[in-house]
């Protein structure tokens, strides 16, 4: 709720003080079309602005990459553009999560899903990625949005530990699968940490900063002080990587994350580690690629056989 409620003060605040300079412009003479025209032009600005300084600092503290990880301006392009479009949508969702679909009914399931968001977010965030999951037929899919959002990692898993026993109690199931993009991969890890495996099937981890991202430092906050690279806490979750006995771990992961720098701190020592490229931070949740991939990891809860330790898959291009 806190998320929501700040971004309509900032749209809120943003639309007021545009339509006050609007009329004092209009009253002086101006022409009132210029700022009918302008509104979406602003806001386009403001949001490539934005996106533009992630970019920037993620391509300062970038990892070493290979050449052919590389793709050229045609491919930083649609980069940047998909980036743009991702952000986009989550301010929307985000704004309006009280609006979006419910999770399903008490019903029977064997191997129900929980989406986990990313700091500074709430289960809106996940909406894109959860629609595309429901009609790969994963199902039933549940969200949450857990908060406040600048309080400790620590807390978050509380509510998501109540969240998987809700879940369990609902659909009769066993074990859940977690899926978390960005810190809601550290939340799923700190839960495990805390609570064992004996209530997760799988734990698939997008765009997740194992060691911290630079970004991070941009923000107050003990969440954002927790994904600070070379923090207390971030150790201390990293001391053991191995995964837990029955519990299939994986980590999606991009050279061009536009969040987390260096990129490569999304790799998990113990992980099926699966390299992405051409893809941001915002857009590992909207991209129908990535949701493809996540639906796949997902139905190998079914085959026992999969192997946590599984080598690393070679990296996969993202439209």
């Amino acid at each position: 709720m806190t998320t929501a409620i700040s971004l309509w003060l900032v749209i809120g605040g943003a639309i007021a003080l545009y339509a006050r300079s609007a009329f004092h412009a209009v009253a002086n003479g101006a022409n009132p079309w210029w700022y009918v025209a302008g509104a979406p032009l602003l806001y386009l600005a403001v949001l490539c602005s934005v996106t533009l300084l992630w970019f920037a600092l993620a391509w300062i503290f970038r990892a070493a990459r290979p050449q052919e990880m590389r793709i050229g301006l045609a491919g930083t392009l649609r980069l940047y553009r998909d980036e743009v479009r991702a952000i986009a949508r989550h301010g929307r969702h985000m704004a309006l999560f009280r609006w979006l679909p419910p999770d399903p009914p008490p019903a029977p399931a064997r191997a129900p899903v929980l989406l986990l968001h990313g700091v500074l977010c709430n289960r809106g965030s996940m909406e894109d990625l959860r629609t595309e999951l429901g009609a790969r037929n994963i199902q039933p899919l549940y969200t949450l949005s857990y908060g406040p959002p600048l309080a400790s990692i620590e807390r978050f898993v509380d509510q998501v530990a109540a969240k998987i026993d809700a879940i369990l109690a609902a659909t009769g199931a066993a074990r859940v699968a977690l899926v978390g993009h960005s810190m809601g991969g550290l939340v799923a890890r700190a839960y495990l940490r805390r609570h064992g495996p004996d209530k997760v099937s799988t734990v698939i981890m997008l765009g997740t900063p194992h060691h911290g991202s630079v970004h991070a430092w941009l923000f107050p906050g003990t969440s954002l002080l927790q994904l600070r690279p070379g923090n207390a806490w971030l150790g201390e979750l990293n001391r053991s990587t191995a995964a837990p006995a029955g519990v299939r771990i994986v980590s999606l992961w991009s050279w061009h994350d536009s969040m987390v720098a260096p990129q490569t701190s999304a790799q998990l020592e113990g992980a099926v580690n699966i390299a992405l490229r051409g893809i941001g931070h915002n857009a590992l949740v909207t991209s129908r690629r990535v949701a493809a991939l996540v639906a796949e990891e997902l139905q190998r809860v079914e085959q026992p056989a999969a192997r946590a330790d599984a080598p690393l898959r070679p990296s996969v291009p993202c439209r």
